[in-house]
């Protein structure tokens, strides 16, 4: 079973749903660096489960202990490990999974890929629970990706049929991408959000769920970083979000709608700006050939 992403950065996810505790470790951070554990609470926040009627019911404080990697506040170099305990498990609601396995999830396949012996209670290491710890690798890396001068925000796209106002691709403000990482429902349009949550609500109350789409966008990404072919930054990308059990699909830019444009209208023109070379729009999402 590989759970572990990266190459100079290495992450290594470890845990079951409803086994005594989840975590990461990760290996390769430079030393030095000041990690705000304040910050960390924020973004596992946000996450936690049980803190928003849209999500799963389960209740989990999700307090990371960091028990490796950080000292007097900063990092050491070493590899910095953090657990996150599991206390609201009711393992006996999964004791027939075995023998009649959820659609939409892996029981079935996880159980034949691992010859009966996964953990299936919760889902075991194929849970959503598994994302906490993948958070917390995030939030420990995005400020130091902010120290130097990079910014990552996200905001919900859709849920169901309600649609969020898109990002403007060429033109995106550090003060919204701030705003947006910090808001526990993320939405550029405020006033969408009594509508995301009774279309979430009617599924619920017919014993169904909804889908959803998540608009993410980084600024300040240095020009010249990613590789062609199997080292592109789309490729990297891609690698780590499909973590998320429940991703299907992922677009960088104008994504397959692409497909129905002409190139004159899906290339990104180029000019100067303040003595830089900038494109005029964003179809292909900041990318060329794997390369910011």
């Amino acid at each position: 079973m590989g759970s572990t992403w990266g190459n100079k950065l290495k992450i290594s996810i470890f845990g079951e749903s409803h086994g005594e505790a989840i975590g990461v470790v990760i290996d390769g951070l430079p030393a030095g660096e000041v990690i705000d554990t304040n910050e960390i609470l924020l973004q596992m926040s946000r996450r936690s489960p049980g803190s928003d009627s849209t999500s799963t019911p389960r209740k989990e404080s999700d307090e990371p202990k960091i028990v490796s990697g950080i000292l007097n506040g900063k990092t050491t170099g070493a590899p910095l490990c953090a657990f996150i305990e599991n206390t609201n498990t009711r393992s006996n609601d999964y004791s027939e999974l075995s023998v009649t396995p959820r659609p939409g999830h892996a029981d079935y396949t996880g159980q034949i890929r691992y010859n009966g012996s996964n953990d299936l209670r919760g889902g075991g290491h194929f849970s959503g629970r598994l994302t906490a710890p993948l958070v917390f690798a995030g939030a420990v890396c995005r400020q130091i990706l902010e120290r130097k001068g990079i910014l990552i925000g996200a905001h919900i796209f859709s849920i169901a049929n309600v649609f969020d106002i898109p990002f403007d691709a060429a033109n995106i403000s550090k003060d919204l991408i701030c705003s947006l990482s910090k808001s526990k429902f993320a939405l550029i349009d405020a006033e969408k959000e009594d509508a995301i949550r009774t279309a979430v609500n009617a599924a619920r109350a017919e014993d169904d769920s909804v889908g959803g789409i998540v608009e993410c966008a980084a600024i300040g990404v240095p020009t010249g970083i990613g590789s062609p072919m199997f080292g592109g930054i789309e490729n990297i990308i891609s690698s780590i979000v499909f973590g998320i059990p429940a991703v299907k699909g992922i677009e960088f830019g104008n994504g397959f709608a692409a497909a129905s444009l002409r190139g004159s209208e899906n290339n990104d023109s180029f000019t100067y700006k303040n003595d830089k070379v900038v494109t005029e729009t964003n179809n292909c999402g900041g990318i060329l050939g794997g390369i910011s």
